[in-house]
C-alpha cells in the first residue's frame, strides 16, 4: 500500500457522497446555473472559490440549458452583443490545448550532446519508495510515521563531471524522520541506483529526469533483483555511464511538500522539469501551506487501507505564500481525515504545480537543445525536434517532418506489443506543406513519355530505399520484395558500395521528398486537365446587404483577383474566375471580355439546377477586367433594396458543380452563406439545435447531418474535382453540422464569423479571404499510402472522400490541410529492416499539370518496450488521439468517448510503468521522459469544447471545431489545445524575440502585468487592475484602466516602443498560423474575463473538467488500478 497515496477531496471519481450530492457549481456572482455539469471527476468537483456555495438541487445532475446565451456575469445581464466574443469568431471562445507544448525529443544516441549538458545514460533504474526500515546500503531520506515510510522524492539529474556534491551537512544520512530543507537536500546513493524517470509521488514532487540536453532518459529494464538492482549489463541499451563507486554523489532532490508536523526552510526549486546542478532558487518564498479541512464526508479512496495522521490533498491550494489563489478560493469546508484518529485534524497536503511537468519547460529545453542544428534526415527513426522548436531541415533521404510526423519512430515488431503499450502508430501527413524560405521546395523530375519508374508488383515510386541488384539492371523493392527490370533509358552502373554512380544527381534517389511529372496515364479519361477555375457565389439576401458584407466582398475581389495562385515563373494565373449571386433564386453573370456592362441572368427553377450560359461564364481576369470590374460595383447597388431574407444552398453547390463540368475542369466555389437554408429547395433544413441533447445518447445527432443529401452532393463534387470552401456569416444557428458536410468531404475549408459586424471583423474575414484565395492548392487530388511488408494502413482521418479503403481522394488539397493514417499490423516487422511509409499524392497543379508528389520515411522496429517509449512524439500522438475521439462523438455518447481516451492513455502509462520502469512503490507515478506531458495534453482534450462545451457554447461551434481539429497539423493541435500565454509586460522592447511564455493557470498571472494568449483562432491581450498607468497610455492611448474599450479588434498604431513592440508580436504570431485570430481586449474582473478564463487550461473549467493537478491524481488512479 503507498502511504504517498494521499486522499482526495470528495469521493474516488464520479460517486455520489452523502451530503454532498449533485454538488452544483455556483454561478459567476454566487447564483446557481442550473445547467453546469458536474465535473467528470467527482473527486475533484470541488467549490470555486470564492463564491458561496448554494443548496444542491436534488435530481439530476445537469438540468438542460435554457439557451444559448453566456450566464450572465456577477448578475447583469449581458447584452447579445456579448456574443460576439465568441469563439471561432463567437461569443464562446473555444478552449484549446495549444499544439505547442510538446515533450522533448531527445537525439539519437550517436549525436554529440551539446555542450555544457552532463552526458546521461541511456538507460536509467528508477529509485523506488521503501516501506520498513531501508537497506543499509542506500540512504534513503525516509519519514516514519506511525512506523510507515513515507517514500522519498526522487532524484534529479546526474550534476555535471566536476561538480561533487558530497553529502549535506545538514541531514545526516539516516532513516529517520526530517525536515525537508528546500532545494538544499542531497542524499548520496550507491552505484546500483541510477536516476530516475519523471515520476510523481502522489502528493510529492516529480523525480526529476536528468539533464535538459539529454538524449534518452528513459530506465533501462530492470533486472528481477529485489531490493535496488543495479542497472543489468545485459540488455544492450548501452553502458551506464555512472561510475561504480559507491560513494557516487547523488544530485539534489526536490522537496516535498510538507509532510504533517514539518516545516519546510528552503524556496522549492520553480521548474521541476530539469534542474540543472544546483536547483535554482524560486522566487518564492517558501510553500504557503493550503486552507484547512473541516467535515465534507464521503467515503474513502477505495483500496487505500487507513493512514495514520495522513491527510488528504487540497483541491488546488497551490502557490507560494501568496494567499488564497483566485481560482482557488479560501478556506474550504473540510474533509474527513480518512483513517486516522477522530479530531486530529492534520495540516493538508498538496501537489505542488511547480512540481509536476511543465508543457513550458519542456518546449524550452527542446529549444535550447535542438533548435541551432538542422535537423539531418538521413538516419532512419529519428524522432524530429518538436513542432514548437524552429529548426532548419536537410534532406537526406526522408521526407521533412513538415511533410510528416509520426507517433512513434521506433514502432513494435509484432501486434501482441503494439496492443500491449497501446501506443497508436500513426502518421500524421501534410503533403503540400509550406516550406520555411531557406529550404528548397520539392524537385520535379520527368522521365518523358514513360513516366515515374515503379515497382511491377505494388505499383510503390522509385525512392531511396530502393535497392539495384545485378549491376543496376533490375532493382528489388523496399515495399513488397518484388524485383523489377530497369527500363534501358533508366539504366546506370553501380559503385562499389552497390549504389548508382548517378545517385546524387536524381532526387527519386537521394532524398525524401520530389515530384514527378505524371503522364496522361495518369489523368482523367486519359486527357491532361485544363487549368482550374474558381467561382465566386455570394449570398445577397437581406442579411448579408445589410451588414455591408456584400459591399465588402465586391470591394475586395477587385483587387484580391489579381492575387490568383500562379506557377512559379508565369507571368499570369492560370485560373478562370466566375460569379454568382444568391437567394431564394440563382443569379449567373456573363462577363465575357466583348461586353461592355455585365449580364445578368435569373435560375428561378433551384429543383432542377442548370447553368444558363456557357461562353462567359468563365473568363480570364486580365481579358475581362473591364467587365468584372463594372460587376463588381453593380451588385451591391442591385440588391440595396433587397427585402429577401430566405436563402438556397444547395442548389448553389449544384450550379458551381455544373459550371465545372460544362468548362470540363476542376476548380474550387468560394460560398459566402448567412443563414439557415429554409426556402423550398433541395438540401432544405430546419433548425434542430437542442441543448436539452447534450450529455444524453442523442447528442451524437448534433454531429450529424441532418439529411443524406449533402453526402451524395459532396461524392458528386469529389467525383468532378469541386472543392467548396465556405465563409458563414450565422446570427443565429445554421447548422455547420450540415453545411459543412461538402466543404469536409472535398477537401475544402471552412472560416466562421458569428454575428459578423464590419468595423470589428472586416479585418479577419479580409484577410482569411485573401490567404484563403492565394494560397497552394492542388485539385483532383488522390492520395495513397504504402508501407513495407509487416504493416498496412487501416484507418484515415482528415478532410476528404474514400471511396475505397486505400484512396484518399480529394477535389481539393491545400498547403495547410494534414491527413492523419493509422496503420496495424498484418505480419510481423524485423529490426534490421525497420518499417517503410511511402506517400504518394496525385494532383493538378494550379497550372493544370498533372503531378506526383511523393515523402518517403523509414523507421525503426523494436523488440522491447522501452525502444518504443522513448522514441515517442507527443505532440503528434495528441493530435492523432483529438482526431479519434472527434470522430468518435459521431457514433458514441461524449461520455463513452471522454472515458475511452482516459482508458487508453491510462493503459499506455501502465504498460510503461509495468514493463519498462524499475519497480517501486505504487504511490509514486513514473512517466516516460517524451510522454510526460501526455496528462497535461489530454487533460486539454477532454476539456475542449467538442468533448465537455461550456454553457455559452453554440451547437454550429462545436460541429465547426470538430471539423477544423480533424485537418489540424501537429503545430496547430499544439496551440490549440494548449495555448500560448506571454507576458507582455515583461517583453524586451530592443529585441526580435517573444517573451517567455507561462503556463496556462491563473495562480501565474500578476495584476500588475499584461499578458496575451493566443490558441491559432484567437488572440487575448489580458490587462492587470494594478497595470502602470504609464504602459496603458503607450498600449492603448488612454490614460486609465477604466478607459480601455474592449469592443477595439486591434491595438492602436502609437509611436513608442512598447505599442510597437507589441504589434510586432500580435504580427509574428498572425503570420505562423493559418487563420487569421480575433484580437481580443480582456480587462480584469470584466465581464469577458470568463471567456479568458476559459483557454487557462491547467485550471478547472466551469463546465466541470478538471483542474491538471487533479487529473494527474485521476490517471494516477486509473494506472494503478490497471496495475493491480
Amino acid at each position: 500500500m503507498s502511504v504517498n497515496q494521499q486522499a482526495h477531496t470528495g469521493p474516488p471519481y464520479g460517486q455520489p457522497q452523502p451530503g454532498y450530492q449533485g454538488y452544483q457549481q455556483p454561478a459567476y456572482g454566487g447564483q446557481p446555473l442550473p445547467g453546469v455539469p458536474q465535473s467528470q471527476y467527482g473527486a475533484y468537483n470541488g467549490p470555486m472559490p470564492g463564491y458561496q456555495q448554494p443548496v444542491p438541487p436534488q435530481g439530476s445532475l445537469r438540468a438542460p440549458p435554457t439557451s444559448g446565451a453566456p450566464p450572465p456575469a456577477s448578475g447583469a445581464s449581458l447584452p447579445s452583443s456579448h456574443l460576439a466574443y465568441s469563439q471561432f469568431g463567437h461569443g464562446d471562445v473555444q478552449n484549446g490545448i495549444p499544439a505547442s507544448a510538446a515533450p522533448m525529443q531527445r537525439p539519437p544516441a550517436s549525436q554529440p550532446f551539446l555542450p555544457g549538458s552532463a552526458p546521461t545514460p541511456v538507460s536509467q533504474t528508477s529509485t523506488f519508495h521503501q516501506y520498513g526500515p531501508p537497506p543499509a546500503s542506500v540512504q534513503q531520506l525516509s519519514n516514519h510515521m506511525a512506523g510507515m515510510t513515507i517514500g522519498s522524492t526522487t532524484a534529479s539529474a546526474l550534476p555535471p563531471a566536476g561538480l561533487g556534491y558530497g553529502p549535506p551537512t545538514s541531514i545526516p544520512p539516516v532513516s529517520g524522520s526530517f525536515s525537508a530543507t528546500g532545494s538544499g537536500l542531497y542524499t548520496p546513493y550507491t552505484a546500483s541506483q541510477g536516476p530516475p524517470p519523471t515520476s510523481v509521488s502522489q502528493g510529492l514532487p516529480v523525480a526529476l529526469p536528468p539533464f535538459p540536453g539529454q538524449p534518452i532518459s528513459t530506465q533501462r529494464l530492470p533486472t528481477q533483483v529485489p531490493g535496488f538492482a543495479p542497472p543489468p549489463s545485459s540488455t544492450g541499451i548501452g553502458p551506464s555511464s555512472y561510475p561504480p563507486t559507491t560513494g557516487a554523489p547523488r544530485p539534489p532532490t526536490m522537496p516535498g511538500p510538507p509532510l504533517p508536523g514539518q516545516t519546510v526552510a528552503g524556496p522549492p526549486t520553480s521548474q521541476p522539469n530539469h534542474v540543472s546542478s544546483p536547483p535554482p532558487p524560486s522566487a518564492m518564498s517558501g510553500p504557503h501551506p493550503g486552507p484547512p479541512m473541516s467535515g465534507l464526508h464521503g467515503p474513502p479512496p477505495p483500496t487505500h487501507p487507513p493512514q495514520p495522521g495522513y491527510q488528504m490533498q487540497q483541491n488546488g491550494s497551490f502557490g507560494q505564500v501568496r494567499g488564497p489563489q483566485p481560482n482557488y478560493g479560501g478556506a474550504y469546508p473540510g474533509t474527513p481525515n480518512y483513517g486516522s484518529q477522530p479530531g486530529q485534524p492534520p495540516p493538508p497536503k498538496r501537489l505542488d504545480p511547480d512540481s509536476i511537468p511543465s508543457p513550458i519547460q519542456v518546449i524550452e529545453d527542446d529549444r535550447s537543445n535542438r533548435g541551432s542544428e538542422p535537423f539531418v534526415t538521413g538516419v532512419r527513426g529519428q524522432v524530429p525536434p518538436l513542432v514548437t522548436t524552429n529548426f532548419l531541415v536537410k534532406d537526406q533521404g526522408n521526407a521533412s517532418p513538415r511533410y510528416i510526423r509520426c507517433t512513434s519512430y521506433n514502432i513494435p515488431c509484432t501486434s501482441d506489443m503494439a496492443k500491449q503499450s497501446q501506443v497508436p502508430l500513426a502518421a500524421v501527413i501534410k503533403p503540400l506543406a509550406t516550406l520555411p524560405p531557406e529550404e528548397t521546395i520539392p524537385y520535379l523530375v520527368d522521365h518523358g513519355e514513360s513516366g515515374p519508374v515503379r515497382c511491377n508488383r505494388c505499383k510503390a515510386y522509385m525512392c531511396p530505399f530502393m535497392q539495384f541488384i545485378e549491376g543496376g539492371r533490375r532493382f528489388q523493392c523496399c515495399f513488397c520484395s518484388c524485383v523489377t527490370e530497369v527500363p534501358p533509358h533508366y539504366f546506370q552502373h553501380l559503385d562499389h558500395t552497390g549504389k548508382r554512380v548517378d545517385f546524387y544527381d536524381r532526387p527519386e534517389l537521394s532524398l525524401g521528398s520530389y515530384e514527378f511529372l505524371a503522364t496522361v496515364d495518369y489523368c482523367k479519361n486519359n486527357k491532361f486537365p485544363s487549368p482550374p477555375a474558381f467561382i465566386f457565389m455570394i449570398d445577397v439576401s437581406y442579411n448579408a446587404v445589410k451588414s455591408g458584407l456584400v459591399r465588402l466582398i465586391c470591394e475586395e475581389l477587385k483587387s484580391l483577383l489579381d492575387y490568383l495562385p500562379r506557377e512559379g515563373n508565369m507571368e499570369e494565373s492560370a485560373i478562370r474566375v466566375g460569379f454568382v449571386t444568391y437567394n431564394k433564386v440563382l443569379h449567373f453573370y456573363n462577363v465575357k471580355s466583348s461586353l461592355a456592362q455585365p449580364q445578368m441572368m435569373v435560375v428561378s427553377d433551384v429543383a432542377d439546377m442548370f447553368v444558363p450560359l456557357l461562353d462567359g461564364f468563365l473568363v480570364n481576369v486580365n481579358e475581362s477586367r473591364t467587365v468584372i470590374a463594372s460587376l463588381l460595383d453593380q451588385i451591391p447597388e442591385m440588391f440595396a433594396d433587397t427585402r429577401e431574407t430566405e436563402t438556397v444552398f444547395a442548389p448553389v453547390i449544384q450550379a458551381g458543380l455544373e459550371a465545372l463540368k460544362a468548362a470540363e475542369c476542376a476548380g474550387k466555389l468560394f460560398i459566402f452563406h448567412t443563414s439557415l437554408p429554409i426556402a423550398e429547395a433541395p438540401g432544405k433544413l430546419k433548425n434542430r439545435d437542442d441543448k436539452k441533447l447534450i450529455n444524453t445518447d442523442k447528442e451524437k445527432t448534433l454531429f450529424q447531418p441532418q439529411t443524406n443529401f449533402y453526402n451524395n452532393l459532396a461524392k458528386d463534387c469529389v467525383a468532378q474535382g469541386c472543392c467548396v470552401d465556405l465563409f458563414l456569416f450565422p446570427n443565429q444557428y445554421l447548422d455547420v453540422a450540415t453545411l459543412g458536410v461538402v466543404t469536409y468531404q472535398t477537401g475544402g475549408s471552412i472560416y466562421k464569423y458569428a454575428y459578423f459586424q464590419l468595423e470589428i471583423d472586416q479585418d479577419r474575414f479580409l484577410n482569411d479571404l485573401r490567404r484563403d484565395v492565394q494560397k497552394e492548392v492542388g485539385f483532383d487530388a488522390v492520395m495513397r499510402v504504402r508501407t513495407s511488408t509487416g504493416i498496412r494502413a487501416t484507418d484515415f482521418f482528415g478532410a476528404f472522400y474514400m471511396s475505397n479503403t486505400t484512396d484518399v481522394e480529394m477535389a481539393g488539397l491545400d498547403c495547410d490541410k494534414t491527413i492523419t493514417v493509422e496503420f496495424k499490423h498484418d505480419d510481423k516487422l524485423s529490426e534490421d529492416s525497420g518499417a517503410l511509409l511511402q506517400c504518394a499524392l496525385l494532383y493538378t497543379s494550379c497550372a493544370g499539370q498533372r503531378r506526383l508528389r511523393i515523402h518517403n520515411l523509414s523507421l525503426n522496429c523494436c523488440t522491447q518496450l522501452a525502444d518504443l517509449y522513448r522514441n515517442c512524439e507527443t505532440d503528434t500522438l495528441i493530435n492523432y488521439l483529438a482526431k479519434y475521439a472527434y470522430r468518435g462523438v459521431l457514433g458514441s455518447p461524449v461520455k463513452t468517448v471522454r472515458d475511452a481516451l482516459i482508458n487508453q492513455c491510462a493503459q499506455i502509462l501502465a504498460c510503461y510503468r509495468k514493463n519498462c520502469a524499475s519497480p517501486s512503490s505504487a504511490g509514486q507515478l513514473i512517466l516516460p521522459e517524451c510522454m510526460k506531458l501526455l496528462p497535461v495534453y489530454l487533460n486539454c482534450v477532454l476539456k475542449s469544447d467538442v468533448l465537455q462545451p461550456g454553457l455559452e457554447v453554440t451547437t454550429d461551434d462545436r460541429a465547426y471545431i470538430r471539423q477544423l481539429v480533424t485537418s489540424m497539423d501537429v503545430a496547430e493541435t499544439n496551440v490549440f489545445f494548449y495555448p500560448r500565454l506571454l507576458p507582455l509586460t515583461k517583453a524586451d522592447v530592443d529585441s526580435d524575440s517573444l517573451p517567455a511564455a507561462i503556463r496556462n493557470s491563473e495562480e501565474r498571472l500578476s495584476k500588475g502585468d499584461m499578458y496575451l494568449l493566443e490558441n491559432g483562432l484567437n488572440i487575448f491581450v489580458w490587462v492587470g487592475v494594478n497595470v502602470q498607468q504609464g504602459l496603458i497610455q503607450n498600449l492603448f492611448g488612454v490614460s486609465s484602466f477604466s478607459q480601455i474599450s474592449n469592443a477595439s479588434s486591434t491595438l492602436p498604431v502609437l509611436e513608442n516602443p512598447f505599442s510597437k513592440k507589441v504589434r510586432s508580436i500580435v504580427d509574428m504570431l498572425q503570420v505562423q498560423r493559418s487563420r487569421y485570430m480575433k484580437l481580443i481586449i480582456v480587462k480584469q474582473e470584466d465581464k469577458l474575463e470568463m471567456l479568458f478564463k476559459h483557454f487557462l487550461v491547467e485550471d478547472k473549467s466551469l463546465s466541470g473538467g478538471a483542474s491538471y493537478v487533479d487529473f494527474l491524481c485521476h490517471m494516477h488512479k486509473e494506472i494503478r488500478q490497471l496495475l493491480s
